[in-house]
């Protein structure tokens, strides 16, 4: 086994157990197809303006799954934004660490190929 699939192997036990850094996420695809995973998951709250460098008040949220779980769970594709306003949207079902649920829509996704995951850029949804 090369050293990439060791490194994707090893994600299994890091990225998916909530016992290290695995945090539980519900992905839903457009037609409503979804599924229960574990990934990692970021949410903070002050966002640089890049014109001025200023912090301003924001929200930035992320995940990020291994491509193979996706697979294994039964997505034909990977999420992605969807920039149709009339079109459901991929989206990412959570809780923040208080136990509070948080609905957030992909907003762009960013596949590494190489290491077997997918970077979810995340923003607040309300259905």
């Amino acid at each position: 086994m090369g050293l990439r699939a060791e490194a994707e192997a090893m994600l299994e036990e890091t990225l998916e157990d909530e016992d290290l850094f695995g945090w539980p996420l519900t992905i839903t695809d457009p037609s409503g197809f979804s599924a229960h995973l574990s990934g990692g998951f970021t949410d903070i709250s002050r966002v640089i303006d890049p014109e001025t460098g200023v912090a301003v008040t924001g929200r930035l949220a992320s995940a990020v799954v291994r491509l193979s779980t996706l697979s294994l769970e039964g997505f034909t594709a990977i999420p992605r934004g969807i920039s149709e306003s009339t079109s459901k949207p991929w989206r990412v079902d959570t809780v923040d660490i208080n136990g509070n649920a948080c609905t957030f829509k992909v907003q762009e996704s960013n596949p590494d190929r190489a290491l077997g995951v997918v970077v979810l850029i995340l923003e607040l949804y309300t259905p």
